[in-house]
C-alpha cells in the first residue's frame, strides 16, 4: 500500500501544470503532434521542475527540524535558484555551493540566488562535495541545523515530486482523451526520470518515457542506467511501492551531448530561438533547448512518426538565458 498522501510536504506551487498543444511547432517539423507540459511556470523563483522535489525534501527538512538549507550545483543551476527561493518560502536559511569562478558581475541564476538572499560558496568542480560537507560541518559548530540536499535534489525523497506527477499527468490525460505515445525531457541528475519511470509503472503507462541526456552517459567512469536504477528504487521503496525497475528499463539517449555540460551550441541556440517564434515559450540553454533540440533531430529523422503523440516536459531554465545573452543576440 502506498503511503504517498502521508509524506511530509511544504507547499510551494500551484498544481496542476497546463499542457498546450504547440501547434505552429508541430506543423513546422511536419511530425508528431507535440504537446507541452509547463513545469516551466511553476509560480516560484521563476518556475521549473526543482520546485516538485523541493516540496517533499522541504517536507522533510521541517519535519527534522532543520533550519538551513545546503545544496550544490554550477553556477547557473536552476536547482540551487529555487532552493534559495523554497527556503525563504519556508523560512529557512539558504547556504549555495557553486562549481565555478566567482564573476565580475551577477546575471541569470546567480544574480537571482543572490536576489533570494542565499549565501553562495564558490570552488572548483572537484572540489564541490567535499566542500558542501565542510559548508554543513561549519553550520553544524555554529549551532544550526543544516539539511543537505544532493545536486539537482535527487534523491528518493525529491523523486517522489515527480512520481506524483506522473499521477497528475494521468488525470489531466484521462479528461483530455488524450493518448501518448511518448514523454520526452531533459534528463542530468536523475531525480527527474526516476520519479517519472517509477510513476509510469505504477499507473501502467504505455508510451515510452524517454530522457535526452544534457551531461550523463551509459558507459564510462560513471554510467548513468545503475544511478538511474538506484533512484528509482529507493524512491518506490520510500512511499510503499514493491515495483522494481532495472537499468534495461530507462529509455535514455545520450547523442546530444554537444560540448559538455552548460556549453549550448547551435542545436540549443536554435531550438530557443524556434520555440519562441512559433509558440512564444522560452527554453533554457543548458538542459530544456538541448532536449528541445535532440526532439527535434529524432523528429526531422523519423524517429517519432505524423501519426504519434508526444509530450515534451519543459522542466524550466528561462532564467539562464540571461547569462547567454551575447550569444543570443547572434541567433
Amino acid at each position: 500500500m502506498m503511503n504517498l498522501e502521508s509524506l511530509p510536504r511544504f507547499h510551494l506551487a500551484e498544481f496542476p501544470t497546463p499542457i498546450h498543444y504547440l501547434e505552429s511547432f508541430s506543423k513546422a517539423l511536419n511530425g508528431p503532434a507535440v504537446f507541452m507540459k509547463r513545469d516551466d511556470i511553476t509560480s516560484l523563483g521563476m518556475g521549473g521542475n526543482k520546485t516538485r522535489k523541493l516540496e517533499f525534501l522541504i517536507g522533510e527538512a521541517l519535519n527534522q527540524g532543520k533550519d538551513t538549507l545546503v545544496t550544490a550545483g554550477g553556477v547557473q543551476s536552476n536547482h540551487c535558484r529555487l532552493t534559495a527561493a523554497a527556503a525563504r518560502k519556508a523560512g529557512l536559511s539558504c547556504h549555495l555551493v557553486l562549481n565555478g569562478e566567482k564573476p565580475e558581475s551577477s546575471n541569470g541564476n546567480l544574480l537571482l540566488d543572490q536576489i533570494f538572499g542565499a549565501k553562495v560558496h564558490f570552488c572548483e568542480r572537484k572540489d564541490r562535495e567535499r566542500k558542501l560537507e565542510l559548508v554543513a560541518d561549519g553550520l553544524s559548530a555554529d549551532g544550526n541545523e543544516p539539511y543537505v540536499i544532493p545536486v539537482g535534489g535527487s534523491n528518493s525523497t525529491g523523486s517522489i515530486g515527480y512520481v506524483n506527477a506522473m499521477f497528475e499527468l494521468e488525470t489531466q490525460l484521462r479528461n483530455m482523451q488524450l493518448q501518448l505515445d511518448a514523454i520526452v525531457f531533459a534528463t542530468s541528475s536523475g531525480g527527474t526520470q526516476g520519479g517519472l519511470a517509477v510513476g509510469a509503472k505504477i499507473i501502467n503507462f504505455k508510451g515510452q518515457v524517454l530522457g535526452i541526456s544534457i551531461d550523463q552517459t551509459k558507459t564510462g567512469d560513471e554510467p548513468f542506467p545503475p544511478i538511474l536504477a538506484e533512484i528509482a528504487t529507493t524512491t518506490a521503496r520510500r512511499i510503499g511501492s514493491s515495483i522494481e525497475l532495472n537499468e534495461e528499463e530507462f529509455a535514455l539517449n545520450c547523442d546530444y551531448l554537444g560540448a559538455g555540460y552548460a556549453i549550448p551550441g547551435d542545436m540549443e541556440f536554435n531550438a530557443i530561438r524556434d520555440l519562441a517564434r512559433y509558440e512564444g515559450i522560452l527554453l533554457g540553454p543548458v538542459y530544456t533547448a538541448r532536449a528541445m533540440g535532440g526532439l527535434t533531430d529524432l523528429i526531422q529523422k523519423g524517429y517519432f512518426t505524423k501519426d504519434q503523440t508526444v509530450l515534451f516536459w519543459h522542466t524550466g531554465g528561462a532564467p539562464e538565458l540571461f547569462a547567454w545573452a551575447n550569444q543570443l543576440q547572434a541567433v
